[in-house]
């Protein structure tokens, strides 16, 4: 059945494998790393800008400052926009849905509504509803108040975010 003959040739077949994988492994080792272990340079690099600021590189904001953008705000195209805050929130005093009620919540405390249960990652934010402060938070709700229950995943255009302020500023409490 098995003579030695076939012995040697598979286990010289095991061999022949195993060399033609060791040399594999070395002829790509020399393609992909040239100059030995770590020592010599990448063979493709890719540039990244070092922010002036430190912290994690990412670029600022280009554009106007929100306070330019608020003081050209039209209240008329905010309504428009809140459409989209209506399956959470009223703008009725004292009228609760998934989140508070907005009516006059330009100016007022954080968590000034009767009645709402606040999660309070707010609370260790702000104080109190500036349109600046609203902004940040329609922006990225969870990133300017880690915790907050607010899933919303934030109004990118500083524009709309004026209009939607300025157009709840209007709503009085």
């Amino acid at each position: 059945m098995f003579d030695t003959m076939t012995m040697t040739k598979i286990i010289g077949g095991f061999c022949g494998t195993f060399l033609i994988f060791l040399l594999g492994g070395w002829a790509a080792e020399g393609i992909y790393h040239p100059g030995g272990h770590g020592e010599g340079e990448q063979a493709y690099s890719i540039a990244v800008e070092e922010s002036s600021e430190g912290g994690d590189g990412a670029a600022e904001e280009e554009g106007p400052a929100f306070e330019e953008v608020f003081a050209a705000a039209d209240p008329a195209e905010g309504e428009g926009l809140f459409r989209n805050c209506q399956t959470c929130h009223s703008l009725e005093p004292g009228e609760n849905r998934t989140g508070p009620s907005l009516a006059g919540v330009v100016g007022r405390p954080v968590d000034a509504v009767e009645g709402f249960s606040y999660s309070g990652a707010l609370e260790e934010v702000v104080e109190t509803w500036t349109p600046e402060n609203l902004n940040h938070f329609i922006e990225n709700p969870r990133g300017f108040a880690p915790g907050t229950a607010m899933s919303y995943g934030g109004m990118r255009r500083i524009e709309d975010r004026a209009n939607l302020i300025a157009y709840l500023e209007t709503v009085g409490g």
